[in-house]
């Protein structure tokens, strides 16, 4: 029925390497043939296109990162670069590929598709979950999760020893992992940048709660805030008169054993894109809204900003800085 190929473009997720695992057995029981592209779109170009089979995806299943390798790509934004991606897919006689990326990855993969007819499915995956158009990205379960387990050590030694702890969290400009983060850890505070804020609106209620015997405050915040870590500790000291810690979490979010979320969405993602493919779906991104998969176009998927539910906003209740 015909070669399909895979790869991996821009930030690796905890869930990547289920969706290759899965990807190869899915393919070989549609009876086409798998192959994995190398280091991302740098591959295409470089040719590291590689046949694969059972053994080749066995016992990843478990791991974080890619198998294959991600790469960002300044080549593949040029035609003549794009051009020689196609003559090496052509080589191997591979018609259709599974893109496992972010929003850029797919604006390069329409244009990709537009100039040389390449038909592909998308799968969003970025532990942001910034991509518009979806509720689920691919690695976002495992990276809350390596975050709720942090935030849950440092509450430990911050009770101890009556500290306010700033936490920082990945995001860019997007501030669903220190949301969701701040709900589930039950934090004092919590500033995204999707939120103004005035910290002064704070300092009456956190000195009266130190005067009635607070200990600690846990404070967790976007990268994306316009205030750095520093600045926050620096006001818990000075306005709140309680000494303070910082803690950059960094990409030590990216990684860890896939959760059983994200290894199950792999497989979903899997199947319904390579479904999608085969029944003539040429250019669209697989998409997880309201329990369900659905396919929909690059433009309302990369070519939109996404925006963190209002309902999800309110469980923050006082915490978030509005």
């Amino acid at each position: 029925m015909g070669n399909i190929a895979i790869l991996c473009s821009g930030g690796d997720v905890s869930g990547m390497n289920p969706a290759i695992k899965y990807f190869v057995e899915y393919s070989i029981a549609k009876g086409l043939t798998p192959y994995l592209v190398y280091d991302g779109f740098e591959g295409l170009i470089d040719n590291k296109i590689v046949s694969a089979s059972y053994q080749d995806v066995s016992g990843i299943i478990n791991r974080g990162g890619t198998k294959i390798g991600s790469a960002r790509s300044k080549r593949f934004m040029e035609a003549s670069y794009r051009k020689i991606a196609k003559e090496n897919l052509d080589k191997h006689r591979i018609d259709k590929l599974v893109v496992l990326g972010g929003d850029g990855s797919f604006r390069g993969m329409e244009k990709f598709y537009e100039e040389q007819g390449i038909a592909f499915t998308g799968i969003p995956s970025t532990i942001d979950n910034d991509i518009a158009g979806t509720d689920y990205c691919l690695g976002v379960d495992t990276a809350l999760n390596i975050i709720r387990e942090a935030l849950d050590a440092i509450r430990d030694t911050a009770s101890s020893f009556k500290r306010a702890f700033v936490v920082e969290t990945m995001g860019r400009d997007c501030g669903y992992l220190a949301l969701v983060s701040a709900v589930t850890s039950g934090a004092e505070l919590c500033l995204i940048p999707e939120v103004s804020y005035d910290l002064r609106k704070y300092e009456a209620r956190f000195r009266q709660e130190l005067l009635e015997g607070r200990r600690y405050f846990l404070a967790v915040i976007s990268e994306g805030v316009r205030q750095s870590s520093q600045e926050i500790a620096a006001w818990f000291e000075e306005k709140i008169g309680i000494e303070s810690r910082i803690t950059i979490l960094g990409h030590i979010q990216r990684g860890g054993n896939p959760t059983s979320r994200d290894r199950l969405m792999a497989y979903r993602f899997i199947a319904f894109g390579i479904d999608g493919l085969l029944r003539g779906e040429k250019d669209k991104i697989c998409c997880y809204n309201s329990g369900k998969l659905n396919y929909k176009s690059i433009a309302d998927v990369a070519n939109k900003k996404y925006e963190i539910e209002p309902a999800l906003m309110e469980l923050a209740g006082p915490c978030l800085g509005n």
